[in-house]
């Protein structure tokens, strides 16, 4: 079949080094920056936490684990559809329940790091999306799109990657123009660099947090805190991002990895 000869293919190229990995995650530790929500909420997520076990020593002579405390949606991470109201009445909204064949996709880069650079409260427009169309070609149905901004440059700063001050955060991200005119093609989700799937002042857009609303409003997908994507082409690469696969979750930190050809 086409389909078993297209796989072994693919598995030779990869032992050849010829399909690179690329990481796309972030690390996970004390250190990674969290989504502070304003004081008026009851809760915010807590820092991550690695606490050992055992380390070959009286605990465990032999095995060294550790024990986590950590949010769903901490450092590099997917947002199920669940995770917003817009998307509460999909049973197969949980990380548990949702489709894992949607999980990998061709994905689509728009690279907007010299806008990013100059302002951070860059958006992204229609306008911005058919211009980077007509260059590198339409984006598909079922395909991941993804924003570079290259904002994981900061993520060894947690105030530089928060970048908030009294009138809230910013960072780069989508108009609800933008969010529908991706969401008609079918895509299957959207992706940033920075702490979440929206721009730091998407509150006050119509409707607010667009991405957040809209993306899960029609049982598709958010990855936030995405890494190294100015190692990925425009188009051409295969990203693989899955979510543990925890009972009704709303998101899951995740292990971002991009299949990059070579030459």
């Amino acid at each position: 079949m086409q389909i078993h000869s297209n796989l072994e293919e693919l598995g030779r190229q990869l032992l050849a080094g010829k399909v690179r990995v690329v990481d796309c995650s972030g690390t996970l530790g004390p250190d990674t920056p969290i989504l502070r929500l304003p004081e008026d909420f009851a809760k915010n997520t807590p820092k991550v936490e690695i606490n050992k076990i055992s380390e070959y020593d009286k605990d465990g002579p032999f095995f060294a684990w550790n024990w986590m405390v950590l949010g769903e949606h901490s450092g590099t991470h997917f947002d199920a559809p669940h995770h917003w109201i817009t998307g509460k009445d999909y049973e197969d909204g949980y990380t548990d329940t949702l489709n894992v064949q949607r999980l990998v996709a061709p994905v689509n880069v728009i690279d907007c790091s010299k806008e990013s650079a100059e302002n951070p409260d860059f958006l992204l427009t229609p306008d911005h999306v058919k211009a980077w169309e007509a260059e590198h070609g339409e984006i598909g149905k079922g395909e991941w799109v993804v924003m570079r901004s290259d904002w994981d440059r900061r993520a060894d700063d947690e105030d530089s990657f928060l970048n908030a001050d009294e009138n809230g955060p910013h960072s780069p991200g989508p108009t609800p123009e933008c969010m529908e005119f991706l969401l008609a093609k079918g895509i299957v989700g959207w992706g940033t660099q920075c702490i979440g799937t929206d721009a730091g002042q998407a509150g006050g857009m119509t409707p607010p947090f667009p991405a957040h609303n809209l993306l899960h409003r029609d049982n598709c997908f958010g990855l936030a805190s995405l890494a190294n994507l100015d190692q990925l082409p425009a188009k051409g690469a295969i990203l693989i991002a899955a979510p543990l696969k925890i009972e009704r979750g709303t998101g899951s930190p995740i292990r971002a990895l991009a299949l990059v050809p070579q030459g």
